[in-house]
Order: structure tokens, then C-alpha cells, then sequence
């Protein structure tokens, strides 16, 4: 039987009974990564909290959605962070890039809106 309980965070977890058939410590393990995983979503809508924030402000100065200067300098501060780390610096890279491309989609938007709002305030 496959039964999963659900957590307080509304996500599934297998039964005690399931993970008394695995090593303790393996299951000690793989809770202390999805605490972890749980941080790190935590973590990531905080980061889009602000860069929302961010997108409304350079929407206000009318600054471009996109800083390829600070981009660069992103890069490379994040490998120097996944070497110091013991993290892979191309996945660090791949996870900046990605998070940047969605932030520059929700700049575009956010830029969008306000240029909207301008042409009926001033249409």
C-alpha cells in the first residue's frame, strides 16, 4: 500500500510506515532536503517580492527591463559563490540565467502596464 500523508504545507509525504522500511538515515537525510527545498521556495518568492519591486521602479524612471552590465557582473559574482561553495559554477550560472530571463519577462510586463496606464491618463 502506497498511502501519503500531507504535511502542514499541503505537500505529500510517504507514511511512517513506508519510511520505517527505509534506513533512518536516509530518511533523516531526505527530510533535511525537503527542508531545504522548502527554504529555498521561501527564499525564491521573497527574491521575486523584490525584483517585482524593482521592475515598478525602473518602470517609474523609464530604465530598459534588462541591465546586461549588471547581468555580467551577476555571472560572474555567482560563480565565484558556487566555487566558494563547492557548487558547480555552470549550474550556478544556468540558475541565474533562468532567474533572469523571468525577471526580465516581469520587467517587460510591469513596464508594459505602466505605458498603458500613461497613454489613458493621457489619451
Amino acid at each position: 500500500m502506497n498511502e501519503h500523508t500531507r504535511t502542514s504545507e499541503g505537500t505529500s509525504v510517504a507514511s511512517s510506515e513506508e519510511n520505517t522500511q527505509l534506513p533512518a538515515e536516509l530518511v533523516r537525510a531526505r527530510a533535511t532536503i525537503d527542508n531545504i527545498d522548502a527554504a529555498l521556495i521561501h527564499i525564491l518568492a521573497e527574491r521575486f517580492r523584490c525584483t517585482q519591486s524593482v521592475g515598478h521602479i525602473k518602470a517609474q524612471y523609464d530604465l530598459p527591463p534588462a541591465d546586461p552590465e549588471r547581468e555580467a557582473y551577476q555571472v560572474i559574482r555567482m560563480r565565484t559563490l558556487a566555487e566558494q561553495s563547492g557548487l558547480d559554477p555552470d549550474f550556478a550560472e544556468k540558475f541565474l540565467s533562468f532567474m533572469v530571463t523571468e525577471v526580465i519577462r516581469h520587467h517587460e510586463d510591469i513596464k508594459d502596464s505602466y505605458s498603458r496606464d500613461t497613454k489613458h491618463v493621457n489619451g
